[in-house]
């Protein structure tokens, strides 16, 4: 068993002992919000915006970007869970903003095996075993911050499934001080009509 698989399930032990009343938890989520935002693990969702379990619904993936799985999973959110306010929050210094699909499908053509960046950018650290699979996928890559909030809540907004009502709300997390700033222009696109 790895270590991580040990800390994991000694983690979950602990849970599972004060755990308390949650299994009596509804499904729908008790604020009546989602949130689509980065999968990166300095931002906690449940910190910055002050949520306990059963709050509200995270909608995770890289670089938190309107992709159609997310908009699939707000329509969700909404249509069968009762959300009636989303949250579209991008954050500073996002991986997302170092290499651009060209680079992703490069890296993944040269090998599989775990990149390495540096003042230059990315490397590949072997040869072989690759893929070109990665050239036929547009990965979302972030080349302006304020700009893919907008555009993200622009699309979520501009979806056939999203009902009018609903505003959707781009704010940027900034990771050296935790403060979530509102992108006005993004706001003023998600509002609802």
């Amino acid at each position: 068993m790895s270590k991580i698989l040990e800390e994991v399930i000694a983690a979950n032990d602990e849970y599972v002992a004060n755990f308390g009343d949650k299994g009596n938890l509804p499904m729908p989520p008790g604020r009546h919000f989602a949130i689509l935002t980065c999968m990166d693990a300095r931002l906690d969702p449940a910190k910055y915006a002050g949520l306990s379990e059963g709050d509200a619904h995270i909608i995770r993936n890289a670089g938190g970007r309107a992709s159609d799985d997310a908009i699939r999973s707000l329509v969700i959110s909404y249509k069968l869970l009762g959300t009636r306010e989303w949250f579209v929050i991008h954050h500073t210094d996002c991986g997302m903003e170092t290499f651009t699909s060209e680079i992703m499908g490069d890296l993944l053509e040269g090998s599989l095996k775990t990149a390495s960046v540096d003042e230059s950018g990315w490397h590949d650290c072997c040869e072989g075993g690759g893929t070109s699979e990665g050239k036929y996928i547009q990965w979302l890559t972030i080349s302006d911050l304020a700009k893919s909030v907008v555009e993200d809540v622009a699309r979520i907004k501009n979806s056939s499934m999203t009902p009018a009502e609903i505003p959707v709300y781009g704010y940027i997390y900034d990771c050296k001080t935790g403060k979530l700033i509102e992108v006005p222009e993004a706001t003023e696109v998600g509002k609802a009509g």
